[in-house]
């Protein structure tokens, strides 16, 4: 197992494929910027630039809307090794005959061999994603993801740069040099693609639908089953368009606001990677390896924050001109503006990372090809709309009778003001549908804040999906944080009712639809309540935790559990998963040397503390026996 991503570039099971999906990303762009090399060397026209700039992106993303409901339904079908050896071979053809058209200067062969490349990176999309549920571990998932995330965007850039040399550096041998090039490249990808060891196919008896309609309406529902994933998809396609604004008006941005020559957007360009690139793969660290989607709103706030601080910084078009690399760089003056377009990526990064890996966690395994291909849908639709949109606010009609004029709209930088606006409105409306997004970052925040936690057995012993009870000792009122933060699935924690009288806190459990409980004798009907909300969340094939001691240690050492496991588990035999918090005597909010009212500080500020979760127990367990094996789980460490 790899103790953190950078293990997993040394492992067969991911490696091949980490270097396939990077030849892939890096040959595509490395063909479509030497075709706009090609147009400079012939001498076409800046009309004609413009309209291949125009077309190409078009050309490129309409296979997504055309065949990603047949990607998906192959992926789901195929062993999925053999479909990326399929797909990279397929590159190889594509890539022979846009080298003729580089040696003959046909530009209509290369835009049909551009489609072609289109056709093979919608046929790889799902099976990309989809592979890595089924060769990553639980909490790989967040790193592998982060990985690909960083290596893609590095590709991009490396490919624009390398294709856009091309033809300077090769001169009259630029066609040979670029159609040589991409044939290497597509060929270097095959053969890393044939090191991917054998991954099932997720529904080998699935029947292909080849009526796209109906098919890709069935794919956009798959994205809808669950509203977590629902919602994390709507971001995901958010990210494009955000993506696709912001990336899209560099060159302009660059030139005309911050006076650079005709190459400075490709520093622009090249910062936001990098940032992009380093905030997918602090994704891991700063989650702590589980699904930590509380990610999700502290990169939404970033990106909102630092793109308002750049528009502040750029708000007026630059009074000098033709500013080349090292002196952009070397001017102090623009170091905090390189800074916001570094965080910006950073913290995009942050952002995307956790939803793919929440859509991979929570998706079947034999439906996750489609609903990754419903992913590519819904994102070509958000692209094109980021296009067109961004074209209508920079340009409007004024319009007086018969007379038409157009008028100039919306600047970059005002462009980039409404972004922002729309980007915090955006998250805003995702996490008031699904609380559970600002629930696990308030947690992630607190936890993080107060304490450094290691987690040991919890991606193996609690159950992917189905009913379990999580039986735990109690030290403190962050327990139920902690372990909502540490299990990357959803938990109904059974928690004393006046805990919810706590301002924040009371918020956050009920988000996490918290059960209230009360002991008999204190208030008998929430106590059966309690009881009968358990045994439902069990039948639904919920995780349900319950601390059986009843109420915080007093002394750092575990309590005797009280039966009410035992009448739980009568109701409802389902498998028991024992868990033990380590080091939390004497943390913030334990009982050590002070009552509860007294305010105090916490005696080891970020105190390192352990999770631990042990094989799953019988429903037949006792009480006695569940205490016996958390007593064990902790040892000596209260």
């Amino acid at each position: 197992m790899a103790h953190n991503q950078y293990e997993l570039l040394k492992q067969r099971r991911f490696l091949p494929f980490f270097g396939t999906q990077a030849f892939g990303a890096f040959n595509d762009n490395v063909y479509r910027q030497a075709i706009i090399g090609l147009l400079f060397a012939m001498g076409i026209s800046t009309a004609e630039r413009s309209l291949y700039a125009t077309l190409a992106p078009a050309i490129f993303i309409l296979p997504y809307f055309l065949f990603s409901a047949y990607a998906g339904q192959i992926a789901d079908k195929l062993e999925k090794s053999k479909l990326i050896r399929i797909t990279t071979t397929m590159e190889i053809v594509i890539m022979s005959v846009a080298a003729i058209g580089f040696y003959f200067k046909s530009l209509p062969l290369l835009l049909v061999c551009l489609f072609a490349t289109g056709v093979q990176s919608t046929l790889f999309g799902p099976v990309k994603y989809s592979l890595l549920p089924a060769v990553l571990r639980k909490e790989e998932l967040t790193g592998g993801n982060g990985l690909v995330e960083m290596g893609t965007t590095i590709s991009i850039l490396l490919g624009m740069m390398v294709g856009g040399l091309v033809f300077r550096l090769a001169g009259d041998n630029g066609p040979i040099v670029a159609g040589a090039l991409i044939i290497t490249l597509a060929i270097c990808g095959n053969m890393v693609a044939r090191q991917i060891p054998y991954a099932a196919p997720g529904d080998p008896s699935l029947k292909v639908n080849w009526n796209p309609i109906p098919e890709s309406r069935y794919c956009l529902s798959l994205t809808r089953k669950q509203l977590a994933v629902r919602n994390s998809v709507l971001g995901i396609s958010w990210f494009w368009f955000f993506g696709t604004m912001v990336t899209s008006q560099l060159p302009a941005f660059a030139e005309v606001f911050l006076g650079g020559d005709e190459r400075l957007y490709i520093l622009m360009l090249a910062l936001f990677s990098i940032g992009t690139g380093v905030g997918s793969l602090l994704c891991e660290r700063l989650s702590g390896r589980v699904i930590e989607i509380g990610l999700v709103p502290f990169g939404a706030i970033g990106m909102t924050v630092f793109l308002l601080d750049l528009v502040w910084q750029t708000y007026h078009p630059a009074t000098v001109h033709g500013v080349g690399f090292h002196a952009f760089l070397t001017n102090s003056a623009n170091w905090r503006i390189i800074a916001d377009i570094i965080l910006i990526g950073v913290f995009t990064g942050f952002y995307v990372v956790p939803l793919f890996a929440l859509v991979q966690a929570r998706s079947p395994s034999n439906e996750i090809s489609r609903v990754f291909a419903g992913i590519n849908i819904q994102n070509s639709g958000f692209v094109v709309l980021a296009s067109v949109l961004a074209i209508a606010l920079q340009m409007t009609l004024l319009k007086i009778g018969d007379f038409t004029m157009p008028m100039p709209g919306l600047t970059v930088t005002q462009l980039f003001l409404a972004l922002a606006i729309f980007n915090a409105l955006v998250a805003l409306l995702i996490f008031s549908i699904v609380p559970e997004f600002l629930m696990r970052f308030l947690s992630w925040i607190m936890v993080r804040a107060l304490y450094r936690v290691r987690v040991h057995g919890v991606h193996d012993n609690i159950p992917e999906e189905g009913p379990a009870l999580i039986v735990c000792n109690h030290v403190s009122y962050m327990d139920a944080l902690i372990l909502s933060a540490s299990i990357p699935r959803p938990v109904r924690f059974v928690m004393y009712y006046k805990i919810f009288d706590i301002p924040v806190m009371r918020w956050i459990f009920a988000t996490a639809k918290a059960i209230p409980i009360a002991g008999a004798r204190e208030n008998p009907d929430i106590m059966r309540e309690a009881f009968e909300e358990v045994e439902d969340a069990l039948r639904d094939g919920q995780l349900v935790c319950i601390f059986p001691e009843g109420a915080l240690t007093k002394d750092g050492e575990i309590a005797p559990f009280k039966s009410g496991v035992e009448k739980i588990l009568a109701a409802c035999p389902v498998p028991v998963v024992p868990m033990a918090l380590r080091n939390m005597w004497g943390s913030m909010w334990s009982r050590r040397d002070s009552r509860l009212r007294r305010a105090r500080v916490p005696r080891r500020f970020r105190a390192p503390i352990e999770v631990i979760a042990g094989p799953a127990l019988p429903p037949s367990s006792s009480a006695e026996q569940m205490q016996d094996v958390v007593q064990a789980l902790r040892g000596d460490q209260a």
